[in-house]
C-alpha cells in the first residue's frame, strides 16, 4: 500500500477508526477515580481520545504516534485548549517506546495495538506500568465464533491474530494483568464517525486519480473492508478491554 495515498484517503477524517469521545468517556468512567493520574495514549492518530483523556483525568497525557500530520493535528489541539502544561504530542512507535520503566498509571490504545497484536502488546507494554496501573485498549475481535469463510479469510490476511472475546479473556492472565471488564463498540460507532466518511472520501478520490491504477487498488482495498463490513458486521468488531496489572510475572 503506497503511504501517500493511504494517508490522504484518511486525512482530516473525523476519526482514524471506529469509535467517539461517549465510549472513551464509557471506558475510562470503568476505571478507579485517580488523582491527575500519568497517560500514555499509544497509536493516538491525530489525538481525539488523547483530549478527551485530557479532559477526564485532569492528569498527564502523552499522545505518541508515528505519522508526523496527526501530530500536528494534536498539537493544534493541545494549544487551542491551553493544555499544553500536561498535554504533549509525542513522535515515536510502539514497538520502540523509550519511556522510563512503570512510569505510567494508565495505558491506553483505541484500535492501535493490531499493529503489534494483542498479545505481543500486552507483553512488552507491560514494563511501562506501575504496579498496579491500568491497561485499556480495544481491539478488532470476534464476536461470533465459526464466521462465514469469506469473511474469515479476509481477516487471514488482514490481521491473522484477530481472537473471540473468550480467547483474549484467556490470554490476559498469563501476561501478567487482571482482567476487570470489556465491552463491545456498538455498530453505530463504526458507520456515524468512521465508515460513511471514508466512504464519501473514496468515491471523490476515485475521481482524482480515474488514471491512476496503483492508486485505485487501494481505493478498491478501503471500500472492501466497508463493503464486507455492512456485510458481515455481526460477526465482528473492535471490543473495548480493561486490565490492571499485577505481581511480577514468574
Amino acid at each position: 500500500m503506497r503511504e501517500d495515498i493511504f494517508f490522504e484517503i484518511h486525512r482530516d477524517l473525523p476519526r482514524e477508526g471506529p469509535g467517539r469521545n461517549k465510549y472513551t468517556r464509557k471506558a475510562f468512567q470503568m476505571l478507579p477515580k485517580m488523582e491527575k493520574p500519568r497517560i500514555l495514549d499509544i497509536g493516538c492518530g491525530p489525538g481525539g481520545p488523547t483530549m478527551e483523556l485530557a479532559r477526564l483525568s485532569q492528569g498527564e497525557v502523552i499522545g505518541l504516534d508515528i505519522h508526523q500530520p496527526f501530530l500536528d493535528r494534536l498539537q493544534k489541539k493541545i494549544e487551542e485548549a491551553g493544555l499544553s502544561d500536561r498535554v504533549q504530542a509525542v513522535k515515536g512507535s510502539m514497538v520502540e517506546m523509550n519511556f522510563a520503566e512503570e512510569s505510567f498509571d494508565i495505558l491506553w490504545a483505541e484500535g492501535s495495538i493490531f499493529i503489534i497484536g494483542f498479545q505481543r502488546g500486552l507483553k512488552e507494554w507491560r514494563r511501562f506500568l506501575k504496579p498496579k496501573g491500568f491497561l485499556v485498549i480495544h481491539e478488532m475481535t470476534w464476536l461470533k465464533s465459526g464466521p462465514p469463510q469469506e469473511i474469515l479469510d479476509y481477516w487471514k490476511k488482514i490481521y491473522p491474530g484477530i481472537k473471540t472475546i473468550p480467547e483474549n479473556l484467556e490470554l490476559i492472565p498469563g501476561l501478567g494483568y487482571r482482567h476487570i471488564g470489556h465491552f463491545p463498540l456498538p455498530e453505530d460507532a463504526w458507520w456515524d464517525e468512521y465508515y460513511r466518511p471514508l466512504e464519501r472520501r473514496i468515491q471523490s478520490l476515485r475521481k482524482k486519480y480515474a488514471k491512476d491504477p496503483k492508486a485505485l487498488a487501494v481505493l478498491d482495498n478501503e471500500q472492501l473492508e466497508i463493503d464486507l463490513f455492512r456485510k458481515y458486521s455481526q460477526w465482528y468488531g473492535s471490543v473495548f478491554y480493561f486490565m490492571q496489572k499485577v505481581k511480577p510475572l514468574a
